[in-house]
């Protein structure tokens, strides 16, 4: 064999390695990717998805945003399970759809009720702000204070839309749940 077919030869094989190193490399990077953004609770996320209209990968977003998916998690505000809802503000969204609370607050730590609720809430924030980005910070920071923001010219111009958010804790939030939200959408495509 002369020197031209074993040149030739061995580039071949080293680009046949290149590319299966880049393949290698890319499914390794994708397989890391869906343990750090993962779709635990998956029924209950399809379940909410369809009744509430939410794309499911927001859901996935906020969920792991409030409680890195521990469904006993507990914040200092009482905020309780996977979306980190309170029991007041559950309380409410169960008046506000049925006239009364018939589930206990304890009800919160169950995934699937706390999912239901918790995307209920959101699709409700979402359909009263019409823009995510706001509804997000009602998520976290509450109605009365978003409410009080859109009103105050400096950080929203439009009343609809914050251009500022004075909370750094919520601001880091909606950060936060929106990377999730395109990183979700990103690995797993949209519905």
């Amino acid at each position: 064999m002369n020197r031209r077919k074993k040149l030739l030869i061995t580039a071949v094989v080293l680009a046949v390695l290149v590319v299966a190193a880049v393949f290698l490399l890319r499914w390794a990077h994708t397989r890391l990717l869906q343990k750090l953004y993962p779709r635990g609770y998956s029924a209950a996320v399809t379940d909410a998805a369809k009744e509430t209209g939410l794309d499911p990968n927001l859901i996935y977003a906020v969920i792991r945003q409030e409680s890195r998916f521990d469904a006993d998690a507990e914040s200092s505000a009482g905020a309780v399970g996977l979306m980190q809802l309170t029991p007041e503000t559950f309380e409410w969204l169960q008046k506000k759809e049925s006239g009364s609370a018939s589930l206990s607050s304890e009800s919160l730590r169950k995934p699937e009720v706390n999912i239901k609720y918790g995307s209920r809430f959101l699709s409700f924030l979402i359909k009263r702000y019409g823009v995510l980005h706001t509804s997000l910070c009602a998520y976290n920071a509450g109605q009365g204070r978003v409410d009080g923001w859109l009103k105050n010219s400096a950080l929203s111009k439009d009343g609809k839309t914050l251009i500022s958010i004075p909370y750094a804790e919520t601001k880091d939030y909606v950060r936060k749940v929106e990377q999730n939200y395109d990183q979700y959408k990103s690995l797993y495509g949209s519905p």
